[in-house]
């Protein structure tokens, strides 16, 4: 894909995220999370509708927002609430809805896959919520840093040294020189941004973050890739222009978010 088609789409991305990080409040900031959520989870479910593997759509979504619901109301709401909110919907949902034998022999797996697929995006990023308004817009910068800076190190690192293959069958252009060329430049995204937005914050442990937090969006990228690879598409959508789809974009951050999150929580101070 020529960066003449996605420079554009970087740059209206970019500068929309920047908006919402900076000045959205509580609601607008939930309100596009769960649409990007909603967007992405929709592809993550059409990938699997091509297995036939018969997802539901509309009882995913709901399952997600019913997760996103668990982190606004996050003083009023138990997440053990929400999970059990989550569960008996679904139950709900299946005795009501598959109601002829010919359901039977897909049950098993449309449960599963929709399930899953609620779990998959709606619990890990909904952390990005929690990182905006427990930690502030500056920590959210901080992750984004680790997570492109260090992407960009593994391309470019990977093309030029990238001997051994690390992920054959998720990511085959994938190295392990590339890996260590992305947790280098993680690293140096963290440094950045630490310097320029946290000068108070421990270095060294900033340092440290950034490295764990880019070898764990380096396992998140090709889980992603992997349900693609089953289909035997490159791009879950094309919706977003020289970028694929809203699935494409957030691969690496269904892991790292919660990590990067539970990181701030447990050992930042």
């Amino acid at each position: 894909m020529t960066i003449n088609k996605r420079l554009p789409t970087a740059i209206v991305l970019l500068g929309l995220l920047f908006l919402l990080i900076q000045y959205g409040g509580r609601v607008l900031t939930f309100l596009v999370l769960q649409a990007v959520i909603a967007a992405a989870l929709v592809e993550f479910y059409n990938l699997a509708a091509r297995k036939k593997l018969h997802p539901q759509k509309i009882l995913g979504i709901i399952l997600a927002l019913c997760l996103g619901l668990a982190f606004f109301f996050r003083a009023e709401v138990q997440f053990e609430l929400a999970l059990f909110g989550v569960l008996f919907l679904t139950g709900v949902y299946c005795l009501f809805s598959f109601t002829r034998v010919e359901h039977l022999p897909y049950f098993f797996q449309s449960v599963a896959v929709t399930f899953f697929g609620a779990v998959y995006l709606g619990f890990t990023l909904n952390h990005f919520f929690l990182i905006r308004f427990e930690w502030g817009p500056f920590y959210v910068y901080f992750l984004c840093s680790i997570i492109c800076l260090g992407d960009t190190g593994a391309y470019y690192l990977g093309k030029l040294l990238g001997r051994r293959k690390m992920t054959p069958l998720a990511s085959p252009n994938k190295t392990w020189e590339g890996s260590a060329g992305g947790i280098l430049f993680g690293v140096l995204g963290a440094w950045a941004a630490r310097q320029i937005l946290l000068p108070d914050a421990n270095l060294w442990r900033a340092l440290l973050i950034g490295a764990l937090v880019h070898a764990v969006a380096q396992m998140s990228d090709p889980l992603e890739s992997l349900f693609k690879r089953a289909v035997g598409v490159k791009d879950s959508s094309n919706i977003l222009p020289g970028h694929g789809g809203f699935l494409d974009r957030m691969d690496s951050f269904v892991l790292a978010a919660p990590f990067f999150y539970f990181l701030l929580r447990y050992f930042w101070k």
